[in-house]
């Protein structure tokens, strides 16, 4: 039967990392030129750390969370979690890798099947990844239902998504990537298209969670109000390439780069100004 610490807790090292994609161009030739989405991005989430990754849409963030979770690749660079080198996984490696690394979507109603109960989607990563039983497997939902504040658990997990609020699917969604004992959780933009009034609660849940359980998050967002609630260390994306870095609060109320700055003066109440 899993346990409700985190699995292994590892290391996740980034070393010059490039992503390049091709785009057509718009002229009648329809030529193809590269755009550089992540350019020579170094950084390292410490076990047990928690990381903010911030900057305006396009910057690179969504980019850096699929590589490191093994669903693209790099164009030239290393991402290692421990010593596996994430970015030479195939199939097989993926599917054990994905038991130590996994990611919370953006949006909550796109990221469960409508068809399937909340028990059935909590279980299959549990049968699959973790090798559980039938009986354990529900067990183990009633533990992750409990885990993530659906409680009583025996009322959700017969639900269908379409019967559950934004901010319930968000923590279905967040029971689903803990089911096989991550060491590292990627949520991506997790409150982004949540009511404001249910944003509080999914991110203290998902501070909670990695206190208790030990586990690494990196929390990707171009919210800066957020980034300071969930995590202790922040880096600044611009472009593709990191601008600023160092320790959230530090980082917020002194910034050094002027886009920093810029993201500052863009909402109401800054950190900057806050004590």
């Amino acid at each position: 039967m899993a346990s409700d610490s985190a699995g292994s807790v590892q290391p996740c090292v980034l070393e010059h990392v490039t992503k390049k994609f091709k785009v057509r161009s718009r002229d009648r030739r329809e030529r193809r030129t590269e755009f550089v989405a992540v350019d020579d991005v170094s950084f390292t989430i410490e076990p047990g750390a928690a990381v903010a990754l911030v900057g305006a849409s396009g910057s690179g963030k969504s980019t850096i969370a699929t590589m490191i979770t093994g669903a693209q690749r790099p164009t030239s660079g290393s991402i290692n979690y421990g010593e596996i080198a994430v970015h030479s996984l195939r199939s097989g490696g993926l599917r054990r890798y994905h038991q130590d690394v996994q990611m919370v979507f953006q949006d909550p109603y796109g990221a469960l099947n409508p068809l399937h109960t909340v028990a059935y989607t909590l279980q299959r990563p549990c049968r699959n990844l973790l090798g559980l039983s039938a009986h354990e497997a529900d067990k183990r939902v009633q533990e992750l239902l409990e885990q993530v504040g659906l409680a009583p658990a025996t009322q959700f997990a017969p639900k269908l998504p379409h019967q559950l609020s934004g901010g319930q699917r968000q923590r279905v969604v967040i029971a689903r990537a803990l089911a096989s004992n991550p060491g590292l959780i990627v949520a991506d933009e997790p409150v982004s298209m949540l009511d404001v009034s249910l944003r509080a609660g999914v991110l203290r849940l998902l501070a909670e969670l990695r206190e208790s359980r030990g586990l690494s998050l990196l929390y990707i967002t171009h919210d800066l109000l957020s980034a300071r609630v969930v995590t202790d260390q922040i880096l600044v994306l611009n472009k593709g390439r990191v601008v600023e870095s160092g320790v959230t609060k530090d980082v917020l109320q002194n910034p050094t780069d002027e886009y920093t700055v810029q993201l500052l003066n863009a909402i109401p109440h800054p950190f900057a100004a806050a004590s």
